[in-house]
């Protein structure tokens, strides 16, 4: 291309055998201070000060919403909002389903309220079925490649276990599909996309999907990835602990998952068992006329710590293991975009080798070289953006779910030590009347 290529972050003179990897530890007053990633990776934003404001400091208004310095400057605005202050609503509702020749399908309502100036009206209220929802996450996945995507609930179940047209499997679906809409709408960069626009606004869905949607951002069409040929050196330091920390969060998560679903196997189980066994203390006091009070109490008590572990069981099975499963899916949605960020650094590092090779004595950067190096300063920093995100979002999830859980808990087995605390009486002596 014409002019001189931009130069490497701290080349300077140096020729490029020389020249510092721009992952590795560079200057306070390149990069700010030193990342030193905490137990729970708490990652602080990294860019420079002159890529969040102006010399007045004024902040700066990028025009494409997938750069980092929109994101992390969205970011910090959207810290500062509150319920009161946002701009875009999403709900989804009023599931309804369709019975149709070849197929029978449910839909649910997605409503969206907004004073955005890309939406041409304030409200909108469109159908959309499961597959409208994956479609909308494939091509959030296509062209925003830098940014952790929200995760779907699993499309199938296994037969014969769930009913996947019963009311209870669709309001879980239902909730699920909400958080994932609102995980988008409450991104700074992803309610912004083009897809999600035309998702929450467009009566005919299929007409888009059919035209094949050519809406990619400059951001999407650059980064294509190479899957064969270049090999990754490590990782930097920060990047290689958020791999380990997903790993060791999912496993824990998984295993967590499994002993919660025997659990409530055992449960439902012992459940049966309880509504067998109430009954025939009712029976046997029809044959005790002195013992039918206390028999009937005993009855009545195991029936109410029925209901009790029915209601807890299903607490446990609509409000804490989705949660599970949507963190244990959104890790490995993480871990996507971590092996894409690897990739690009991987290709970038190959290319600054082969130009280095040439041994030029006043070697000039390639343009591709230049834009690879820009694709994995923008993946960085949008990685560690969206990561900060996702931990402060599964702190307050799994503050939330624990709480609910332990509230459940103990009101579960306060109904059933009422229950059994209103037989005693029955069971104790009377005096004998002088």
């Amino acid at each position: 291309s014409a002019g001189a290529p931009k130069p490497l972050p701290s080349s300077g003179p140096k020729s490029l055998r020389e020249m510092p990897h721009p992952l590795a530890t560079s200057s306070s007053e390149e990069m700010g201070p030193a990342l030193t990633p905490s137990p729970d990776l708490l990652l602080p934003r990294s860019i420079a000060d002159k890529d969040l404001s102006l010399p007045n400091g004024t902040p700066v208004d990028t025009s494409s919403p997938a750069s980092s310095s929109s994101l992390l400057n969205r970011l910090q605005l959207d810290d500062d909002l509150d319920g009161e202050t946002r701009d875009l609503f999403v709900t989804v509702d009023d599931p309804k389903k369709h019975v149709c020749t070849m197929e029978t399908y449910i839909t649910y309502r997605v409503t969206t309220k907004t004073t955005r100036a890309e939406f041409d009206l304030p409200e909108y209220s469109v159908r959309r079925r499961y597959q409208d929802f994956d479609w909308l996450r494939n091509k959030l996945e296509e062209s925003q490649p830098t940014h952790l995507i929200p995760p779907l609930p699993e499309k199938f179940v296994v037969k014969g276990v769930v009913d996947r047209f019963s009311e209870e499997f669709v309001e879980t679906r239902r909730k699920a599909l909400d958080k994932f809409l609102k995980r988008i709408t409450d991104h700074p960069v992803l309610s912004f996309n083009e897809h999600f626009n035309v998702f929450l606004t467009a009566k005919d869905l299929n007409a888009y999907k059919k035209q094949g949607m050519a809406l990619l951002s400059k951001m999407g069409e650059s980064v294509k990835y190479v899957t064969g040929g270049y090999k990754l050196r490590s990782r930097p330091l920060e990047f290689a602990a958020i791999g380990e920390y997903l790993d060791t969060f999912s496993l824990k998560l998984g295993t967590i998952d499994r002993i919660a679903q025997r659990i409530i196997k055992e449960q439902l189980e012992y459940l049966v068992e309880l509504r067998e066994y109430g009954p025939v203390y009712s029976t046997w006091g029809g044959l005790e006329v002195e013992l039918s009070e206390p028999l009937e109490g005993v009855s009545a008590c195991i029936g109410n710590c029925c209901t009790a572990l029915e209601e807890l069981s299903e607490d446990m099975t609509e409000d804490f293991l989705p949660v599970l499963r949507e963190y244990i899916l959104y890790s490995e949605s993480m871990k996507n975009v971590l092996k894409k960020r690897d990739q690009v650094q991987a290709e970038y590092e190959a290319k600054l080798e082969a130009v280095a090779l040439k041994k030029e004595d006043r070697p000039k950067v390639p343009t591709d070289v230049e834009k690879c190096q820009d694709r994995v300063e923008c993946f960085n920093a949008d990685l560690k953006a969206d990561m900060e995100r996702w931990q402060n979002n599964k702190r307050q999830d799994f503050r939330q779910l624990l709480m609910g859980m332990a509230d459940k808990n103990i009101q579960y087995y306060e109904k059933c030590l009422t229950a059994w605390e209103s037989i005693i009486p029955l069971l104790q002596d009377k005096p004998e009347t002088k």
